[in-house]
């Protein structure tokens, strides 16, 4: 009984982080006349903050402390934060320039990255699903090229740029909260050296009288961590394939918000991209549940 309730609770943790997640596209929105730089900028100033909060009353310093002092990890993790936050500067590009459905194409896209990767660098044998799936995909992304004329270069750096983070992370596995704020830290002191440059330059938006944007830049940080937490919570308490399913919440949100809040373009040939991914994921969520009940028996 105290099972099944864990599992319930973990399937509401995870809901919640990928509706979340799916929504975000509301904030950037919200924030789309600031540059995304600077956005970038209070992304990661006030993640370092709420991240340094949340470490000191869950009292995981000992853990950052035992990550920093192993240096090959730390060398991992500066990858990584230029990785995730290359990552979120292009997602906030993208949003501020109504792709928000170009966006969403590009998280459907990445388990297709990730097996691809395992090929390349682990040397993983795909399945014949997952042949197929990859094949889907490439597919998908070929009409998009041959229809608007141009490689959907955002689907693919969002893609490419979350598996590679992803694939890094796993190898070291470290905690999600102080592996991020690491990451986030390795990189503040770019942040902050940019951010004074806008302030020397007049072309900072955020200032520190209380306003309607400075509150929203401020509310970055919680928007990183907030989720996080929800997912980790889930995370521990149900299974990789659920979790994996649960995960195509978020795009198909920001999906719908892009064509029917934002009324971003879609037409046929567009249609026919998604419909494409959407096969190739179906194929590659259904060799999942057949490898776990092949390990299983």
């Amino acid at each position: 009984m105290q099972e099944h309730n864990e599992e319930k609770k973990g399937i509401l943790y995870a809901l919640a982080a990928f509706i979340f997640w799916g929504l975000v596209p509301i904030y950037f929105k919200l924030t789309s006349s600031v540059l995304p730089a600077e956005v970038l900028v209070h992304r990661i100033v006030w993640s370092v903050v709420f991240l340094a909060l949340l470490i000191g009353y869950t009292k995981q310093s000992r853990q950052v402390l035992a990550i920093l002092k192993d240096w090959k990890k730390v060398r991992i993790l500066m990858i990584t934060s230029i990785l995730v936050s290359s990552n979120w500067l292009i997602f906030i590009w993208a949003i501020s320039h109504d792709m928000i459905t170009e966006a969403s194409l590009g998280y459907y896209i990445n388990p297709i990255i990730s097996i691809l990767l395992g090929i390349i660098f682990f040397g993983e044998i795909p399945s014949k699903l997952q042949k197929i799936a990859i094949l889907l995909a490439f597919l998908a992304i070929l009409n998009e090229l041959i229809s608007v004329g141009s490689i959907p270069l955002v689907s693919l750096s969002l893609a490419s740029l979350f598996a590679f983070y992803g694939m890094l992370r796993k190898k070291i596995s470290l905690p999600s909260v102080a592996g991020l704020f690491i990451e986030t830290l390795v990189i503040l002191p770019f942040a902050l050296l940019y951010f004074y440059y806008l302030v020397s330059t007049s072309q900072n938006t955020f200032d520190f009288t209380i306003n309607t944007v400075s509150i929203l830049l401020i509310s970055a940080g919680l928007i990183t961590v907030l989720p996080l937490l929800w997912f980790n919570a889930a995370a521990t308490r149900i299974s990789l394939t659920k979790l994996g399913f649960i995960q195509y919440v978020g795009p198909s949100i920001s999906f719908l918000l892009g064509i029917f809040v934002y009324h971003e373009p879609f037409d046929q040939k567009k249609l026919l991209t998604f419909l494409l991914i959407w096969l190739a994921l179906v194929l590659f969520s259904f060799d999942s549940k057949l490898s776990k009940k092949r390990f299983s028996h």
